[in-house]
């Protein structure tokens, strides 16, 4: 079982999020930190740890959230807030970077299932946050800058295969995969996989069904 991080200043909710950890028997170890510091000194220690997190309470910005999250990439995050702003959720959705999202307010089956996701390494989007994604996506008019081969090969690098795995799976050459990477990554102007990621979204060459899993 995975252990979970309550990054949460509110009494009541670090409580009640225990409880249902608890009541689920979804993990054998809960933590609680109430700074960005001893949150990233227990995932040090526990690197596939899930962070539930209410991010209007904590003492994190947008960057720093990121950078943790992209410094500990075998972790699993649930933002669990009262209200996110739209301009955030795009921000964090979009990073190329996996965050499940449930509110607050949401009911007490969502909040359970976020958590079940969650401890099983998996991402779950409540409504709001899946309509707010959906939205951004269906707004953008992003030309189809690869061929075909390379959107291929995009949408296994988001799926989280590796060259050498897409390869195999292709029956193609280390070579040639690794050179349609290179390519990809020079046409869309970008230096690394969470960056063409946000393309691929933004593109729909992959569908949030597959990534948001």
């Amino acid at each position: 079982m995975r252990p979970v991080i309550l990054a949460d200043n509110q009494y009541i909710t670090r409580q009640g999020v225990a409880a249902l950890l608890h009541q689920l028997v979804l993990t054998n170890t809960i933590l609680e930190v109430s700074s960005r510091a001893e949150l990233a000194k227990q995932l040090i220690s526990y690197p596939k740890a899930v962070v539930v997190l209410d991010y209007t309470l904590f003492d994190i910005t947008d960057s720093q959230l990121l950078n943790i999250k992209q410094r500990h990439p075998h972790s699993v995050w649930l933002l669990f807030s009262d209200e996110l702003s739209k301009h955030f959720l795009r921000q964090v959705l979009l990073s190329g970077q996996p965050f499940g999202v449930v509110m607050k307010t949401d009911l007490k089956e969502d909040i359970i299932t976020a958590l079940k996701y969650a401890v099983r390494g998996e991402t779950y989007l409540c409504d709001m946050a899946a309509q707010v994604l959906h939205e951004d996506i269906q707004s953008q008019n992003t030309p189809d800058k690869l061929t075909a081969s390379e959107r291929l090969v995009l949408h296994e690098i988001a799926l989280g295969k590796t060259t050498k795995e897409i390869a195999r799976e292709q029956n193609l050459s280390f070579h040639t995969i690794n050179t349609h990477r290179k390519n990809i990554f020079r046409k869309l102007e970008v230096n690394n996989a969470h960056e063409a990621i946000k393309y691929a979204l933004r593109a729909g060459i992959i569908d949030l069904t597959e990534y948001y899993i």
